[in-house]
């Protein structure tokens, strides 16, 4: 039976290669493409979520990235995190997330759940954590960006699912969901009347 921290780990790797999977297949254009009012794209996405491994896995617990994170500093443009540049391919993205999560992989190895760090970026009065804390902050900040990816993807070419080959939806063909979504818009349509 895994221990708690192998637990913990199990469950943000499997957020990970989730959102990693939301990048499979597409070109440079629809994995950056802008898909809601605020920007929301795949790799804007993926980038951020690399960056957060590298912020709270190195320099909360001490071990900074080994690589620059300009997108991050105090200067940088608003939201700089949550774009690719046309220089930073879906490939570098893809290994830029590889490299955020070795880098976070080797804390989590090298450290206790008790282990302490600072999140400097955090109110002073609240801003020592365990790494427990942190793997579970991970997990939820990592499952909330891959449920975003998930409506994003299936916005982009219709891809669905938890990863290749496990949509988690009930099997059937184009027409039943078509008949679906009209069901919900007639009772969205209902409904707005009654109350």
């Amino acid at each position: 039976m895994p221990d708690e921290k192998d637990t913990l780990k199990r469950y943000l790797q499997a957020q990970r290669d989730a959102l990693r999977w939301k990048l499979d297949g597409l070109g440079e254009r629809d994995a950056r493409w802008p898909m809601t009012p605020t920007g929301t794209n795949l790799l804007g996405l993926v980038k951020h979520v690399a960056s957060m491994e590298y912020e709270y896995f190195g320099n909360v617990f001490d071990r900074p990235a080994p690589e620059p994170l300009p997108w991050l500093d105090d200067d940088a443009e608003a939201n700089a995190d949550l774009w690719a540049t046309v220089d930073q391919s879906r490939e570098w993205v893809a290994g830029f997330y590889q490299r955020a999560i070795t880098h976070a992989d080797a804390t989590i190895d090298a450290l206790a759940l008790d282990d302490t760090g600072t999140v400097p970026w955090w109110p002073a009065d609240g801003n020592t954590v365990t790494l427990h804390w942190i793997l579970v902050h991970m997990i939820a900040e990592t499952a909330r960006h891959a449920g975003h990816a998930d409506i994003v993807r299936e916005t982009v070419d219709g891809a669905i699912g938890l990863r290749q080959g496990v949509s988690n939806l009930p099997d059937r063909d184009a027409q039943w969901w078509t008949d679906y979504v009209e069901k919900l818009k007639r009772t969205a349509e209902e409904a707005q009347y009654r109350t």
